[in-house]
């Protein structure tokens, strides 16, 4: 599974999405899970009980808004949801999507 290109995150109700391997691994979290000895890593599919739905789904947007402005400059800021603020500064924590991360320095 380790030559797959995508992978499967699952949200804490069991909602699946399919997401670019290689955008996915902007976050060491998963990065770690995946290139490692855990099941994740010969599975392809990551599982996430303490994180919903719709969060996941947020979570999946900027791996791929991520993936596809990787190489440009000046990014603009992506559409987040007032309501959704303190649930994906949470999850960011969770991924380690935090912005002084130097794993997670563009190339």
């Amino acid at each position: 599974m380790a030559d797959s290109k995508y992978i499967t995150l699952v949200s804490g109700e069991g909602f699946e999405f399919v997401v670019l391997r290689e955008a996915a691994l902007v976050s060491p979290t998963i990065k770690g899970m995946l290139r490692s000895q855990f099941i994740e890593a010969r599975t392809g599919r990551c599982t996430f009980p303490e994180i919903s739905a719709h969060v996941l789904e947020k979570v999946v947007d900027y791996f791929h808004y991520w993936y596809r402005t990787r190489e440009q400059e000046d990014v603009p800021d992506m559409e987040i949801p007032p309501e959704m603020c303190l649930e994906l500064l949470m999850a960011a924590e969770y991924f380690n999507l935090d912005s002084k991360n130097p794993l997670r320095e563009r190339e």
